[in-house]
């Protein structure tokens, strides 16, 4: 009887002992299984430009971003083969020294090394000696990120709810003479220093392409430089959560070749045309340009900047107001962009919605749709002053404003 029972519990003991080792293999798999698939969904999450591909370090494009890369590798392929080594390891000592059926505690363990002293100090001095090296090159790109060229040309980025106001003193005089929003157009293979700044919280310039990111704070000056390799388009968007349109805040940078950023200069410090009833367009009815022209000065000009029009805005005694509309009035809208060249960009809206076709036509339906309802194609509270409101305005005041606005080039 004494027999039989001993016999009983050692069985139960042994199924007991048996079963361990298939959950402590069970626990690595699903541990596995976890980082596998967070890391998949990580992949999937990423932000994407219009082409649909991803806004990426690992595509650099400029001298910054290239710095940025060289760091980014060595730290990969160190940070590799760590995880390699150390999930190798636990997975060869999971199966060599798991608990086998029949093993006694105190008799069948594998030989314990802790308090062994020179296995100690290898695995304390071989991480310090790796993470040092690491941060002598961490060190040494900040450094490099720092240099600024003395022929850089200075640009002022300045963020708002949701979006980006880009400012040109061409003349050296402290003023802006040019004042664009979304798209900053940069000379290619020539250094670019951004002062950043932000009209209310907290914003973060991102480029991937061509640099890091670097924090727009309000009442603080950031400054940050970036340099494409080759014309093209680079696109960005904000990182700093920055209220309800934060996810659509983007931005984009158009490198041209040198020549091409003259011209680009010189093109964008010419006021707009005034339309009259006869001014001669190509594209729509003379008319029509000159009713848009007109509401956009009773609807718009409260906000909007066209630089060189003229609003023949009265004082409460009648006379003309002389510091409101024309060329004297200041570049800066405060606002909302300014839309003196707007159709010298390719977006507009915080750099969102497109306006031309494939085909290179103004996109009137997307124009249309942002005067007729802003807040159906981006989520704004312009109740708080944050994006533009809904003016209610009729389908013939919608008509004559894109029609108007499609001449400012």
């Amino acid at each position: 009887m004494i027999d039989r029972l001993a016999t009983s519990r050692a069985a139960r003991r042994g199924d007991q002992a048996g079963q361990r080792p298939f959950s402590s293999r069970l626990r690595l798999v699903g541990s596995s299984a976890l980082v596998a698939t967070t890391l998949f969904v990580a992949g999937c999450g990423a932000l994407r430009d219009d082409q649909g591909r991803p806004l990426t370090t690992l595509d650099p494009k400029g001298v910054q971003s290239n710095r940025i890369d060289d760091l980014v590798t060595p730290v990969f392929a160190v940070a590799g083969i760590v995880f390699v080594l150390v999930l190798g390891a636990v997975a060869i000592f999971s199966i060599k020294f798991r608990r086998k059926p029949g093993d006694v505690d105190g008799v069948d363990e594998p030989v314990q090394i802790h308090g062994i002293p020179r296995l100690e100090w290898a695995w304390t001095i071989a991480p310090a000696i790796l993470l040092g090296a690491l941060a002598v090159l961490n060190v040494q790109t900040i450094w490099k990120l720092e240099d600024r060229d003395k022929d850089a040309l200075t640009v002022e980025v300045y963020g708002q709810q949701w979006w980006w106001e880009y400012r040109y003193d061409v003349n050296d005089d402290g003023k802006p003479d040019v004042i664009t929003a979304n798209q900053m157009v940069i000379p290619a293979g020539r250094q670019i220093n951004l002062v950043i700044r932000s009209n209310d919280v907290i914003h973060s310039f991102w480029i991937p392409s061509l640099n890091g990111k670097k924090d727009a704070v309000p009442g603080r000056t950031h400054v940050w430089s970036l340099e494409a390799d080759k014309p093209g388009l680079y696109q960005g968007t904000c990182t700093e959560f920055c209220g309800l349109s934060h996810a659509y805040m983007r931005m984009e940078v158009k490198a041209v070749s040198a020549a091409e950023y003259e011209t680009w200069l010189e093109d964008q410090q010419k006021p707009a045309e005034v339309p009259t009833d006869d001014t001669p367009d190509d594209t729509t009815d003379d008319s029509l340009v000159f009713t848009g022209y007109t509401e956009f000065k009773n609807n718009c000009a409260q906000c909007h900047q066209v630089d060189g029009l003229g609003y023949d805005k009265e004082l409460n005694d009648g006379t003309p107001d002389p510091d409101y509309g024309g060329a004297n009035h200041p570049l800066t809208s405060g606002n909302a962009p300014n839309l003196t060249h707007l159709m010298s960009r390719n977006k507009f809206a915080g750099n969102l919605f497109d306006l031309y076709t494939e085909d290179g036509q103004v996109n009137t339906s997307n124009l249309g749709n942002w005067l007729r309802n802003p807040k159906n194609m981006k989520p704004m509270a312009p109740d708080e002053n944050r994006g533009m409101p809904n003016l209610n305005l009729t389908s013939d005041q919608i008509e004559a404003l894109v029609a108007y606005l499609s001449t400012l080039k």
